[in-house]
């Protein structure tokens, strides 16, 4: 029988999370017709992961970051001069390890090469090398252990306040201070230009652009 269970979360921080369903003891069958009923248009992302199914829609807050997130990560990749395949929230199903994920952002960087002007098919080609979540309210799934078993090299999660970043390292994330796609980029640098756009997104985007190529392209 699948068990059921909602939650709409404010954060103490007053940042109004996510709203959640979590669905329990659901096949992979299962999750794959609920993910077929729904339209392609939906603002709702899904989850699985062994036999959990959580259904979230995002907030404001949400939005907010990862949507500049998105934007501060393009920038690098831009100023940098380096390859990106952006996949944004697509589907990731892997049924051979039970799980799938729709994340916030997911890019191929190093891999672009590997994938580029086609569709991916993870059943033989890389994950993608960087996966991004934004998760202000709490969630009951292990996006951790979901994405080290799809093998995804970089894993940055944000909640609304703390941005962390991990590596794989033997399967398992391991927490650094720097992130190894973007190498001298400081976490202050993100903290740094999502309050600044805040204010003025615009302003943010060249400031940022501007300090990528005076400090990041000089090392």
């Amino acid at each position: 029988m699948v068990g059921i269970a909602a939650q709409a979360q404010v954060t103490q921080r007053g940042l109004t999370g996510e709203k959640r369903v979590t669905l329990y003891g659901l096949t992979w069958q299962g999750y794959q017709q609920i993910l077929a009923a729904l339209p392609e248009t939906r603002g709702a992302r899904l989850t699985y992961d062994c036999g959990t199914l959580e259904i979230s829609v995002p907030s404001e807050e949400h939005e907010f970051s990862g949507r500049l997130i998105e934007l501060f990560v393009r920038i690098l990749v831009v100023e940098l001069g380096l390859k990106l395949k952006t996949m944004g929230s697509t589907t990731l199903d892997r049924e051979d390890l039970n799980r799938g994920a729709e994340p916030d952002n997911a890019y191929y960087i190093q891999n672009q090469p590997q994938v580029a002007g086609r569709k991916v098919d993870l059943k033989q080609d890389p994950p993608p090398d960087l996966i991004v979540e934004v998760d202000i309210s709490k969630t009951d799934i292990d996006k951790n252990r979901l994405c080290a078993s799809m093998g995804v090299p970089e894993f940055w999660r944000f909640d609304g306040q703390i941005w962390r970043i991990f590596q794989l390292n033997d399967e398992r994330y391991v927490e650094v201070t720097h992130s190894p796609t973007f190498p001298g980029l400081e976490k202050a640098d993100l903290y740094r230009f999502l309050v600044a756009a805040q204010q003025d997104e615009v302003a943010a985007e060249i400031g940022f652009r501007g300090w990528v190529k005076e400090n990041l392209l000089a090392k």
